[in-house]
């Protein structure tokens, strides 16, 4: 009996297991080398470090594609043996790629798959994809098992953000657009505004990307926000203070609770702990996704990428389109960002069309649990036609794949 693995090979996170279980397990994709006890972490061995300050990230994925093997290679024996402890020989292995992948850059995956790990079968496919074999209906409260003809996925992941239409079950490529913002750029761009402003953080990508999960959210007013941080301390909302670790006493910053700025415990309080004042940047970075313009991305912001998607469709497909759109990817997490893109596509969306916008409870768990809940239902026959076998890719090659998985 073949094992069989899910395995969504994110540019920040790798979302693995077998079939078997409920959840995935989250894996960094990255080596991480630590400051002070100079030890390189792979993967979720990053549970043991005790010293988060001024890690060296190495990353497989370059502008979203999986450029560097020598730096996944490690991570993905780490996952197959100690993490899942399968036997790729005994296992199928389920895999997503970045849309509009690189020829090259798949053969090597395939190279990898079934020359290095010897896996006995493979399917490669897209993470919108793997999406759409969820039970999208039960997100609208529709009729549960009701499959719609068209669907409309926005991936907003590390490096990208992709907008992929659906026409029964299958991507209309024309039709898909992508914005050159995903969450790196996002914790970038908050670096340098925070170093800036306060402290110099540029090297402490880790804190900084807590200090974004933790504080910032989607403004659904953004002018009227601005004028809100402006106000004095108390009469200011928005700021919040974010107590840094200083890994000793703490290994995880976090919001302190707003006080008088002249109380005595206040003040002893602040004499011990080192805070980082968000105010606009709050909301000024997630902005980005609605406007790259905001710093020189001449590209359109994810509402109005929906509309030149959902307009690059045939005109019958553009109102099942508009009524199920699904979010998913790590800044669907951001608050108020479901909100913020429904009213956006109210002013932008013709009148006739009921816009609707489902996000999943786990959106970065989305494309997992599509991958497990399509080859739990498939039948065994189903699944051969799908999968590429290691003796087809020995004798064709990645000709092969090319031919079963399609371009994208």
């Amino acid at each position: 009996m073949l094992n069989s693995v899910i395995l969504d090979n994110g540019a920040s996170t790798i979302k693995v297991n077998t079939v078997d279980y409920l959840g995935p397990r989250i894996i960094h994709n990255a080596i991480i080398r630590g400051r002070t006890d100079r030890r390189n972490y792979i993967g979720d061995q990053l549970e043991q470090c005790t010293d988060f300050s001024s890690l060296y990230y190495r990353l497989p994925f370059e502008r979203g594609f999986l450029t560097n093997w020598d730096v996944e290679r490690p991570i993905w024996n780490r996952v197959f043996e100690k993490v899942l402890q399968v036997e790729p020989r005994d296992s199928r292995l389920l895999i997503t790629e970045p849309c509009f992948n690189l020829a090259n850059i798949q053969e090597a995956y395939d190279q990898m798959i079934f020359e290095e790990y010897e896996f006995a079968s493979c399917y490669r496919t897209i993470a919108p994809q793997l999406c759409t074999f969820n039970d999208i209906a039960l997100l609208f409260g529709d009729r549960p098992g009701s499959i719609p003809d068209c669907a409309l996925v926005v991936d907003s992941g590390y490096s990208f953000t992709h907008i992929v239409p659906f026409f029964k079950g299958r991507p209309v490529s024309k039709a898909i657009r992508r914005i050159n913002v995903g969450g790196k750029l996002l914790t970038n761009q908050l670096k340098e505004t925070v170093s800036f402003r306060y402290y110099d953080m540029m090297e402490e990508t880790h804190i900084i990307n807590q200090v974004k999960e933790e504080c910032c959210y989607v403004s659904q007013d953004v002018y009227a926000d601005l004028d809100i941080c402006k106000r004095a301390y108390q009469q200011n909302t928005i700021v919040q203070e974010y107590v840094l670790p200083d890994y000793t006493n703490t290994v995880r910053g976090h919001v302190r609770p707003k006080q008088g700025r002249h109380a005595a415990t206040s003040r002893q309080q602040q004499d011990a702990e080192q805070i980082l004042t968000m105010n606009n940047e709050r909301f000024m970075i997630p902005e980005i996704l609605m406007h790259p313009s905001d710093i020189g991305i001449q590209q359109a912001g994810l509402p109005e990428a929906i509309t030149q998607s959902v307009n690059a469709c045939e005109p019958e497909m553009h109102g099942l389109l508009y009524s199920n759109i699904v979010l998913v990817g790590g800044n669907t997490l951001f608050e108020g960002y479901r909100e913020r893109i429904i009213h956006d596509l109210q002013a932008l969306v013709p009148s006739e069309y009921d816009v609707r916008v489902a996000q999943p409870p786990s959106p970065t768990e989305y494309a997992w649990t599509g991958g497990q809940r399509f080859v739990a239902l498939s039948s065994k026959p189903d699944l051969q036609k799908k999968f590429v076998q290691r003796r087809e890719y020995l004798e064709y090659g990645s000709e092969i794949c090319r031919r079963k998985f399609g371009m994208l």
